[in-house]
């Protein structure tokens, strides 16, 4: 009898290691998981708090499922008596793991108060944003473009107060000299930086502090581009007609410049691919137009026909295939869509007047259609 209490003891110890292991290991996926926020939000943690009322305050914000857990995630990686006191940004999807490095480093993203150096295809823009105590949410509080005249006075106390976080945003399809253009005026950066390659630049949103360096932040820029163009190529479909990661950065940075709309991307990227594999000229504006600026700037009128005419490298009227380099720094979805085109027979395409397109796979669908355009063109001047 004592054996098969002992026996049946030993079983249950057993069962009961495994399932101890099994929920310390839930435990830790639920850590690390990516967690429910939305948008960011500002955490204040007071002088003198500790963790128990920090992970209150970050569940009743939204930020994580349980607070419970956050305190155990945070007791055994030994942060609970690191916490330090300050106002935090908690990023949108942030995991508990990466919450409790925050508030435990001290001064690493601080909020309240924001401003946004904006940097886009046609002009540049700084937007100063304010936290919201009732949403607990960052809302606009005034914007403007540094080449229209003086900022305003709120952006001045801004720049003046510690807390103020500065962040970059730079949007898909901008050419890198109009990023190191508008770099040269952020004046909380420093040092010169040379303009890197066409199409090295990762559109994205990038965090700065006073006495960042240009070089530093274009660094940044390019090592996120490297990855995602590495990605793209390493995932691309068999039957691309590009040959190198190279061709991929070209293409995507057509697509990016011809359209605005991004359901339309694998669409003219299948036009671009078509042309590719049947010999065609890829015909595209956007190349003339770097050919003519060579990115510095926008064009500001419509082309020439001498200029359509005129052989430069990036003339794909008069070239064959791809130009010998980006037009511009395309974004992740561009890339993916320049190896993932839209299996279709398209090889022309013209704006539709809403914005976005209308395909053809034949000459004489593809006339039908620029005559529909001709006629908005022609409406729309009248108006």
């Amino acid at each position: 009898m004592w054996r098969h209490i002992a026996s049946n003891a030993i079983t249950m110890l057993i069962v009961a290691v495994f399932m101890l292991g099994a929920v310390i290991l839930w435990g830790k996926s639920q850590y690390t998981a990516e967690g429910p926020l939305a948008a960011p939000v500002c955490l204040k943690v007071e002088r003198g708090s500790n963790m128990n009322r920090v992970s209150q305050s970050l569940e009743g914000m939204g930020a994580i499922r349980s607070a419970p857990l956050y305190r155990i995630g945070a007791d055994y990686t030994d942060k609970s008596d690191k916490l330090k006191a300050g106002s935090f940004l908690v990023p949108a999807g942030a995991s508990m793991e990466q919450i409790a490095d925050i508030v435990t480093k001290g001064g690493a993203s601080t909020c309240g108060t924001e401003i946004v150096y904006r940097i886009g295809v046609t002009r540049q823009g700084v937007q100063v944003r304010e936290l919201d105590p009732q949403t607990n949410r960052f809302a606009e509080v005034a914007s403007f473009n540094p080449a229209e005249g003086e900022a305003p006075a709120i952006y001045r106390e801004m720049r003046q107060q510690g807390d103020t976080r500065y962040r970059i945003s730079v949007a898909e399809g901008v050419t890198s000299w109009q990023v190191v253009d508008a770099l040269s005026k952020i004046d909380l950066l420093k040092g010169d930086v040379e303009v890197p390659a066409e199409g090295s630049l990762a559109p994205d949103s990038y965090e700065v502090r006073v006495g960042d360096t240009r070089a530093d932040v274009i660094q940044r820029m390019q090592d996120i581009q490297s990855v995602l163009i590495a990605a793209a190529w390493e995932g691309r479909s068999e039957n691309t007609p590009l040959s190198s990661p190279e061709e991929l950065l070209i293409l995507a940075s057509i697509i990016e410049k011809e359209t605005g709309v991004p359901e339309e991307r694998r669409m003219v990227a299948s036009v671009f691919t078509n042309r590719l594999e049947k010999g065609m000229k890829l015909q595209t504006d956007p190349t003339v137009i770097y050919g003519v600026t060579k990115g510095e700037g926008v064009l500001g009128r419509g082309l020439r026909q001498s200029e359509l005419r005129r052989e430069t490298p990036w003339n794909t009227y008069v070239i064959p295939g791809l130009p010998p380099t980006p037009i511009a720094n395309p974004g992740k979805a561009s890339l993916e869509a320049a190896v993932h085109p839209e299996d279709t027979e398209y090889v022309f395409f013209v704006a539709d007047g809403t914005g976005g397109h209308a395909f053809a796979a034949t000459l004489a669908e593809h006339n039908r259609n620029v005559v529909k355009w001709r006629k908005i063109e022609a409406e729309r001047a009248k108006q």
